[in-house]
């Protein structure tokens, strides 16, 4: 299944995304922020492709006028912050050279839509971590409302804790701010 935007494709990865995916998560300013390590080959990508962006409603961020990835867009049920049967964590990145572009904001607005009205959920969590605004830009334009700060949010894949801010979406005001 994929998803449609404007200037976007969100689609299942593919295993001949490695290229691709190594060339934006190798980056060390991207993967860190988000609280994960840079790539560090596109076997590497390859096998992240295949062990964790494989997994449902894990969709590569694809360009419509080049056919390449450039990020990652997801929705994770079960884990830290989605704890019950009708809600879940929207997790996403984007490669540097397409920040500030509005790419992860044109993104989860879609993932929101799936969300709320393709999967019937009705509460959609975010969180950043400390220093990552343009992360945390992004939700407040997605709506999402702040709920808490924790001090040592555990980033197992980087051996560290650091501070969080956990944000919510309900349906509810998703369904308000579509007619604003």
């Amino acid at each position: 299944m994929s998803l449609e935007t404007k200037r976007l494709i969100l689609r299942p990865w593919e295993e001949n995304d490695a290229r691709e995916l190594y060339q934006y998560a190798s980056d060390p300013n991207v993967g860190p922020i988000a609280g994960w390590p840079p790539h560090t080959s596109v076997e590497n990508s390859l096998q992240i492709i295949r062990k964790i962006l494989s997994s449902p409603e894990n969709f590569a961020i694809v360009l419509k006028k080049t056919g390449l990835p450039i990020g990652c867009i997801s929705l994770k049920f079960c884990c830290d912050l989605a704890k019950k049967d009708d809600e879940a964590e929207l997790g996403y990145w984007v490669g540097k050279s397409y920040w500030g572009k509005g790419v992860a904001t044109e993104a989860g607005k879609e993932m929101l839509r799936h969300a709320f009205l393709d999967l019937g959920l009705n509460r959609v969590w975010c969180g950043y971590l400390d220093g990552n605004n343009r992360s945390r830009r992004v939700q407040e334009k997605l709506g999402f409302k702040h709920q808490w700060t924790s001090d040592n949010v555990p980033l197992p894949q980087m051996g560290q804790t650091k501070r969080g801010h956990a944000n919510l979406l309900t349906k509810s005001e998703w369904l308000a701010n579509q007619q604003n």
